[in-house]
């Protein structure tokens, strides 16, 4: 989350999610099973999706080293309870060594700011506490420690220190395009995850990343491949749907740009999954993402995200079972001050918007009533499905099979693993779930799942001989009418020799255009009456 804060430690306010929420973590079972047929040597997990959001949790950002200091300790709502600290970032005195925002060492924090005293506090009004590393501003750990030996130590000390069973790693910015600190971090975080293990110890490890409302950037991509490349069992990813900028499709709210990069994280997260040979299904993907949006006024201008945003954005979390929601952040949901000059200027106090005695916290956070702090459970060897469940039944599928060999129009629908989906231009031989991890590198765009009881659905096609099948050698006028494919076309101009096949690829140049099923359904009336 971008932080505009006006604070000594602040990084973007991108969600840092240290909850050590022990949701979903489905354990890379390497030992498990491998699936057969066209999914050989991957693993299939199926994680039953709850109904309900219990096991989720809503945990906002505090910004530990904002001036004024805010007041966890004391939190205004009941959803306030969890938090995420924020931020630890590499310290002055040497590359290795954890900081609160380069400003204070652990001690120093705990001496000055009393923060070890209010972090007992909150956990004696049954709070919990997770960490965020990173942030926008200083220098995130593994950016300036180049041994992971001391990286993991350092890392450990911020765990043990706060007893954490859920930590949060905010990267952005220029981290996201430093490989060799993304390899690091990884590297890191594998070993710590590891020893603590072998005490017996869970550690939940969320990655914080920026989105657009296509989804996670290719850095951002990378940063999960690194992650996952070294075996470190995430928690999930949490997407900072905020700050879209010059990204944001104009006319587009908020609130349907967070929805949007949500769906498309999901996505690209269970594609990002199959490159490591491991495939989850929904309910699982789902349960692995979290989403940040920055309360009230966002640093870009135009972009705020208000109370009623909060409640849909709430309702859409819980509707598709996500695993996390924070806010960036606690410090600043309330109203401002009357001595606030401007509200289109972002403070790191208040949130730029009139809130009334309303809470983002208690509006995002309805419905979420799991622990951020809980042990993770991993997916067992029993919950693998075999490759056959994801064969199609002709019988049963609403709409034809997906089949290599046939070319489908723009609009057509085809069922592919269960699933349905509609072509978004003219295509042959796409795989329709092919692991592309951005929408414009597929012309399948996903629809939803086949449903129970589904029969296939009868398209609308002209009788066999009403028009005869294009060729090319023929000469054909605006208006005249032809076969490609099975699908009847209408000449929009004169045209010889060109291929109705382009018209859904390149609609505007191509002389042809598919009837509609409006036109179709108008010429078997006229044929049946004259009959």
């Amino acid at each position: 989350m971008k932080k505009t804060d006006l604070t000594v430690n602040d990084g973007p306010i991108e969600p840092v999610r240290k909850l050590s929420v022990a949701r979903l973590f489905v354990a890379i079972l390497v030992t498990a099973g491998v699936v057969a047929g066209a999914l050989t040597g991957w693993q299939v997990y199926s994680a039953a999706a709850d109904d309900s959001s219990s096991g989720s949790w809503f945990a906002g950002y505090v910004d530990v080293t904002a001036t004024p200091t805010f007041a966890f300790e004391a939190p205004a709502t009941k959803a306030a309870k969890q938090v995420v600290l924020s931020f630890v970032v590499s310290s002055s005195d040497g590359p290795c060594t954890p900081s609160w925002g380069s400003a204070y060492s652990l001690d120093e924090a705990s001496a000055s700011l009393d923060l070890d005293r209010r972090i007992a506090r909150l956990q004696e009004q049954g709070g919990e506490v997770a960490v965020s590393f990173g942030g926008l501003k200083n220098q995130e750990l593994a950016v300036t420690c180049t041994s992971v030996t001391q990286l993991a130590a350092a890392y450990s000390a911020v765990i043990d220190r706060y007893n954490l069973s859920t930590i949060d790693l905010d990267i952005e910015g220029a981290a996201l395009d430093n490989s060799a600190a993304n390899s690091r971090r990884a590297q890191a975080l594998a070993i710590v995850q590891k020893e603590r293990r072998a005490q017996g110890k869970s550690l939940a490890i969320w990655l914080t990343l920026p989105v657009t409302q296509t989804g996670l950037a290719v850095n951002g991509q990378d940063t999960v491949r690194q992650t996952l490349a070294e075996k470190v069992d995430l928690a999930g990813v949490n997407a900072m749907t905020m700050d879209y900028g010059a990204s944001l499709t104009a006319g587009t709210s908020m609130l349907q740009a967070s929805e949007d990069a949500v769906v498309a994280v999901q996505r690209q997260l269970g594609i990002l999954y199959r490159e490591q040979h491991i495939t989850l299904n929904q309910g699982t993907l789902w349960s692995k993402i979290g989403a940040t949006p920055m309360i009230g006024q966002n640093d870009d201008k135009g972009e705020v995200f208000s109370l009623a945003a909060a409640t849909s954005f709430n309702s859409f979390l819980k509707s598709h079972g996500v695993g996390r929601v924070s806010a960036w952040s606690l410090n600043r949901d309330l109203s401002c001050g009357s001595n606030y000059a401007t509200l289109t200027v972002v403070s790191d106090s208040c949130s730029g918007i009139a809130q009334g005695d309303k809470h983002f916290s208690t509006i995002l956070g309805k419905g979420f009533t799991g622990s951020a702090t809980a042990d993770a459970k991993s997916v067992t060897t029993s919950e693998i499905v075999s490759a056959k469940s994801l064969k199609d039944n002709p019988k049963t599928s609403p709409y034809p099979v997906w089949a290599e060999t046939n070319s489908y129009l723009e609009g057509t629908k085809i069922v592919w693993h269960h699933n349905v989906y509609v072509a978004k231009w003219w295509t042959q031989g796409d795989i329709p779930d092919n692991p592309v991890l951005n929408s414009w590198q597929t012309p399948w765009q996903l629809v939803g799942p086949v449903l129970k009881g589904e029969k296939p659905i009868v398209e609308p096609t002209v009788p066999a001989g009403t028009y005869a099948n294009w060729d090319g050698a023929t000469v054909y006028n605006t208006g005249d009418r032809a076969i490609f494919d099975g699908v009847p076309y209408q000449a929009k101009w004169w045209t010889q020799g060109d291929s109705p096949a382009a018209a859904s690829s390149n609609p505007d140049s191509s002389p042809w255009t598919p009837l509609t099923i409006v036109q179709i359904n108008q010429i078997n009336a006229q044929l049946k009456a004259a009959k």
